[in-house]
């Protein structure tokens, strides 16, 4: 059983940071693209960053040049950076990851609050 469990979440001003961190754990053989997604009230979920075994990113249009995607394959963990935060990123952030286990999955972690108010 394969578990992805997001952390770093919480409430920020305007202008603030966060850090979000997503381990995954159990019987993994290899993980591909990690990324990260969100859901604002209301909304549809979307794309804000992938990246790949590699280290090729990308990003949604709305977060270039404020947020960071990274990964430590060792720890099998990814990593949102979130700067310069405005209130519509307001919205619960969703780690996902295409692994192999004994076949190829892809796994979402239960999401992280994130909100941006004064």
């Amino acid at each position: 059983q394969v578990q992805l469990v997001e952390s770093g979440g919480g409430l920020v001003q305007p202008g603030g940071s966060l850090r979000l961190s997503c381990a995954a754990s159990g019987s993994i053989g290899s993980i591909n693209v990690m990324g990260w997604y969100r859901q604002a009230p209301g909304k549809q979920r979307e794309l804000v960053a992938v990246i790949s075994t590699g280290g090729s990113t990308n990003y949604a249009d709305s977060v270039k040049g404020r947020f960071t995607i990274s990964r430590d394959s060792a720890k099998n963990t990814v990593y949102l950076q979130m700067n310069s935060l405005k209130p519509e990123d307001t919205a619960v952030y969703y780690c996902n990851a295409d692994l192999w286990t004994t076949r190829g999955i892809n796994a979402w972690g239960k999401g992280t609050l994130v909100t941006v108010t004064s």
